[in-house]
Parts: C-alpha cells; sequence; structure tokens
C-alpha cells in the first residue's frame, strides 16, 4: 500500500472531526498546556473527540494532558480545544508532534491560541503568572518543517518575523483588563526535555533574552505560520527556572500551579474567544 502524504493524512483527520462536530463551523482553537484543563470545561455543549478514534493522531502520554479534542462554544463562538498536546520527548518525531496543527489547519482553523506551562527566567515573574509570548528561541535542536515541502500546505520558506500576533496580543491585553488581569510580554525558549534545565543552561538562556523556558508550544507555532494561522501564545509561569527556584524542579509543581491558574486563564478565554474569532 502507498504511503499517504501529511497533507492526506491531515485530509482524512480533519474529515474525521469534521464529522463528528455538527452544526459546528469552527475558525478558532485553543491548544491546553499542563494542568490548564479548565478551559475545556467551560466549553458549552462540548463534544468529546479522543485523540486514539482520530486517524494517525498522536496519542498524549505527558502527565497532565487529557488527549482529546473538546468542540464546542466558548463565549457564544464555535472553537474547538485540544486538551493535551505530544511533545518530542515523548519519542515521537517532529512531524508527529505538529501533526495536530496540520489537522487544525485541514479543519478550517485561521486562529490558534497555544498555552504552556514554563519554567521562568524574568526576575520580575512570580509563580502563576500568566504571560503573552512575544517572540520564541527554538533550542530543540530541529525544524519541524524540514524535509518535502508540499506547496498546498505552505512555502517552503515561510517567514517568521511575527510568529505571535501583534494584533492577536494587544486583544488579550485589553481584554485582560476587563477581568482585573495584567498581561506582560515575554520570549519563550524551548527545549527538548525531558529533563530540566540546569542552571548554567538558564544562565546562558537570559543572556540570550529569554524569559520563559519550557518543552512545546515552538514546532507548533512554525507549522501554524507554514499555513498562515494567526497564532497567540500564553505562557502560564508555573515554576522559577533552575538556579532561580530555590527548591528542586517536580512535575508535580507544574501540575499544581496549573490547577490553580486553569480557572483565571477559563475566564480569560471565554472573553477573548469572540475576539479571536472576529480575528
Amino acid at each position: 500500500m502507498m504511503k499517504l502524504s501529511i497533507y492526506e493524512n491531515a485530509t482524512e483527520a480533519a474529515e474525521f472531526v469534521r464529522g463528528r462536530l455538527g452544526a459546528l463551523n469552527p475558525q478558532v482553537a485553543i491548544v491546553l498546556g499542563s494542568g490548564l484543563g479548565a478551559v475545556a470545561d467551560a466549553v458549552e455543549a462540548p463534544v468529546y473527540i479522543p485523540y486514539a478514534e482520530i486517524p494517525h493522531f498522536p496519542k498524549s502520554t505527558a502527565i497532565g494532558h487529557a488527549g482529546r479534542m473538546v468542540a464546542g462554544k466558548l463565549g457564544g463562538v464555535d472553537l474547538v480545544v485540544m486538551q493535551g498536546r505530544v511533545h518530542f520527548y515523548e519519542g515521537y518525531t517532529p512531524q508527529q508532534v505538529t501533526f495536530p496543527m496540520r489537522v487544525l489547519g485541514r479543519l478550517g482553523i485561521h486562529t490558534v491560541a497555544l498555552t504552556n506551562a514554563a519554567g521562568g527566567l524574568n526576575p520580575t515573574y512570580r509563580v502563576g503568572q500568566l504571560v503573552l509570548i512575544a517572540d520564541h528561541i527554538n533550542y530543540l535542536g530541529f525544524n519541524p518543517a524540514v524535509g518535502p515541502n508540499d506547496d498546498r500546505m505552505g512555502l517552503r520558506f515561510h517567514d517568521m518575523t511575527e510568529a505571535y500576533s501583534k494584533k492577536l496580543r494587544a486583544i488579550a491585553q485589553i481584554t485582560a483588563t476587563t477581568i482585573g488581569l495584567t498581561l506582560v510580554e515575554g520570549v519563550y525558549l524551548a527545549t527538548s526535555g525531558p529533563s530540566y534545565e540546569t542552571p548554567a543552561e538558564i544562565r546562558a538562556f537570559r543572556q540570550w533574552g529569554a524569559d520563559l523556558v519550557g518543552m512545546s508550544t515552538v514546532p507548533e507555532t512554525i507549522i501554524a505560520r507554514h499555513q498562515g494561522m494567526h497564532v497567540l501564545g500564553i505562557s502560564c509561569v508555573t515554576n522559577l527556572a533552575a538556579g532561580i527556584s530555590p527548591t528542586l524542579l517536580t512535575a508535580d509543581e507544574v501540575i499544581e500551579t496549573g490547577k490553580q491558574v486553569q480557572h483565571q486563564l477559563a475566564e480569560l478565554f471565554v472573553k477573548l474567544a469572540p475576539r479571536l474569532n472576529e480575528n
């Protein structure tokens, strides 16, 4: 049997998802990071689609990732929430890690909000703070767009000058003030994981201009932009980075902080979803 292309696999997966959506016609998607699942709980009249049921879709194995799509209405607009993602450290290839972005693109999503749990490098940040991603540094050691390019999905050499939409960041900041929240901006640096960074690495990353560090988001942003999608990035500072934190880093700390912040994030997205849809 001839192996199908990423485009064909993504199209098949998108058609499967579309068949489960009924009258819903989402053009906005939200990807939830570790411990941030409450946003999905806020979706009205939800339709649950486990990743395991979607053709060719990778399955989440990381702690704090439910591994399902939740489609419905948030703030009165149709959208899709990915309750969990997959990571390179789980053993997936870069193409598998970003396959969900390909599916969202084939589904007709024009705007995606990517959230994550991140370590804070900026000394002004506090644990539990939400930070808008203004730009990123790719320290993963790979680019998920490497390989034969399918022009049906995007240009081989796509611009990343504005990886994270200035317009969407401005909208998010204005919207946040309506719920008494102030959003600052920062630069996110992605490592492959699964080990946390060393204090020496953190010192180097700070010299490079990084404010946040994590193990996701960057591959998704690259492929979302490859397809012409608009990206909003939001990090939850779930811990202070190595050498800054007075304690050892643990996954439990990340998940626990995420749980404390997730309801505030859900409140933000209820207000923000209609604005993202207008974009």
